[in-house]
């Protein structure tokens, strides 16, 4: 079915009667067809009002079921094909292969919280039996997580398909029993529209209730802002700039009843390059650097966006090795005009400090990024840390320290940050671990030898998070397996008659559960085993 300009309400599908907006077409530089009425108060309402609903059976339904709704929604992503592909890039100017990868990756990422629903250990199933030995006796006390209750997720502008509509949090929130309702992000309405369908075909086709999700659209703030400031709502998950992240987060703390905002906000993932690998290979790590600049026309919350090196033997051959790769590079659509304008602005105002000491192909389109590498000693960067800050494009910066504690002092004023990488060999072990302690307090996730905008892995050990301003909660991660963790709190259930404990408490475990029972691991086999 062709995109029709429509938002999606609990099974409904229909055209908001509000101002009306168009996707844009980057690389054409033209609007696409159809409008798409943008959403009003009472749209907003209604979708808010359904997942209400919705929570109290969708919340507690059989983990079978709900991994097997998941997996349903990644088939319905798959079999979209190239009529989703097709708009993807019409829409983003993205090329075929990136949008594929994309679609495969979403897909891959719901099928991974399917395997985390089965698991069951995002419960945190606790039993700790009563104790009538004791002087004052203890009583039965149970443990378990429960669903927040609806979750609002704003699609991201950078990663139509895997941070967007059927992206991590959504998957995260409907895996921890959330129903969701999605703001679509204005720069991809018909491939939200058509990811959507997907979800909502997923809902019918399981029989759960028609709140388990909605899809809105809407110009400007307004939607938003009802979305946010609706009392079903429970949680946020954003992607997205820091202004826009932090006005969601002040609006979910002015409520009546406030609310967690979980951000993704800003991050220039630094690459600390030490002594013995810029001597030995250097000129090797430049060309790579730079390629990972360029990736997604530099457009990545991972990019590699500053390196830090100290000057010495292989420096200059390093620099002149990052700037014919920088140079090299063609420009390339960005995703939109407004990210287009961004980006020069941003460049313009780094021109003022920090020499620009590499160009890439000059753009012929009104929307092309050009590749920049800009450059600047130790002491000026301290003297203004924000020139570290992020340049959301194909532009990156070069740092010259005379001698390591540069590096340290660099490490400690920056802001927080997604990752840190050390480029190190095994001479550079002791450097590496001064560092380390450093690192710790100012990123979420520490790499070595590699690039933070390589593939996020969906693991349970992965954390895509940081300290402020990466995200405004640094306890918590997007992607990974603890991603579920956002839209979960702790119910405690003392003295509790066994008809009335959930299933995941049951004596029986009807669920097959790992629990923790007075303080051992208690398998399914061991249980079954005390049983016989």
């Amino acid at each position: 079915m062709p995109v029709q300009g429509t938002m999606l309400i609990g099974q409904s599908a229909l055209h908001g009667v509000a101002p009306s907006l168009n996707a844009f077409d980057p690389a054409l530089g033209a609007p696409i067809e159809p409008s798409f009425g943008g959403a009003t108060a009472a749209d907003v309402d209604r979708a808010c009002r359904l997942a209400d609903t919705a929570y109290e059976s969708y919340s507690r339904t059989d983990p079978e079921l709900r991994a097997m709704f998941l997996e349903a929604i990644a088939a319905n992503l798959l079999a979209l094909g190239d009529e989703l592909v097709d708009r993807t890039m019409s829409e983003t100017g993205l090329p075929r292969t990136r949008i594929q990868g994309e679609q495969a990756r979403t897909a891959a990422q719901v099928h991974h919280f399917a395997s985390v629903v089965r698991s069951g250990l995002w419960r945190r199933a606790t039993i700790v039996s009563a104790d009538s030995r004791k002087a004052v006796p203890s009583p039965d006390m149970r443990l378990h997580k429960v669903a927040l209750g609806p979750v609002a997720v704003f699609g991201a502008s950078n990663f139509p398909l895997l941070y967007s509509v059927a992206g991590g949090d959504t998957a995260s929130a409907l895996a921890a029993g959330c129903p969701v309702i999605v703001k679509a992000h204005f720069s991809h309405l018909g491939t939200s529209e058509l990811v959507g369908r997907a979800l909502q075909k997923a809902v019918a086709d399981f029989g759960l209730h028609e709140g388990v999700f909605s899809l809105i659209v809407g110009a400007g703030n307004a939607a938003a802002e009802a979305l946010v400031d609706h009392p079903a709502i429970k949680a946020v998950a954003f992607t997205g700039s820091q202004a826009g992240g932090m006005a969601l987060v002040r609006r979910g703390q002015q409520r009546p009843e406030p609310i967690p905002v979980f951000t993704e906000m800003t991050s220039v993932n630094p690459n600390f390059v030490l002594p013995h690998v810029v001597a030995t290979r250097g000129e090797a790590l430049a060309v790579r650097f730079a390629e990972q600049v360029a990736a997604g026309v530099g457009q990545m919350c991972l990019k590699p966006g500053v390196l830090i090196a100290i000057e010495g033997n292989g420096f200059g051959a390093m620099r002149s090795a990052l700037q014919d790769a920088v140079s090299a590079k063609p420009a390339a659509t960005m995703l939109s005009p407004g990210i287009h304008d961004a980006y020069g602005r941003r460049t313009e105002r780094q021109r003022a400090a920090a020499p620009v000491i590499a160009s890439g192909g000059p753009p012929s389109g009104k929307t092309d990024g050009q590749a920049l590498l800009f450059e600047i000693n130790a002491d000026a960067l301290l003297a203004d840390i924000t020139l570290a800050e992020e340049m959301f494009g194909p532009a990156a910066l070069l740092v010259r320290c005379s001698q390591f504690s540069d590096m340290v002092r660099i490490a400690e004023r920056l802001p927080g940050q997604l990752t840190m990488t050390l480029q190190m060999d095994a001479e550079d072990a002791a450097l590496a671990k001064a560092l380390m302690p450093v690192l710790e307090r100012k990123a979420g996730r520490i790499i070595a030898n590699g690039f933070s905008n390589a593939a996020v892995e969906f693991t349970s050990a992965t954390n895509h998070g940081g300290p402020f301003p990466a995200t405004s909660d640094s306890r918590f991660t997007s992607v990974g397996s603890s991603a579920i963790d956002r839209f979960l709190r702790p119910v405690s259930y003392q003295n509790v008659p066994a008809m009335l404990l959930p299933p995941a408490l049951r004596d029986e475990n009807p669920y097959g559960l790992t629990r923790l029972r007075d303080e051992r691991f208690e398998t399914v086999r061991q249980k079954r085993e005390a049983v016989r």
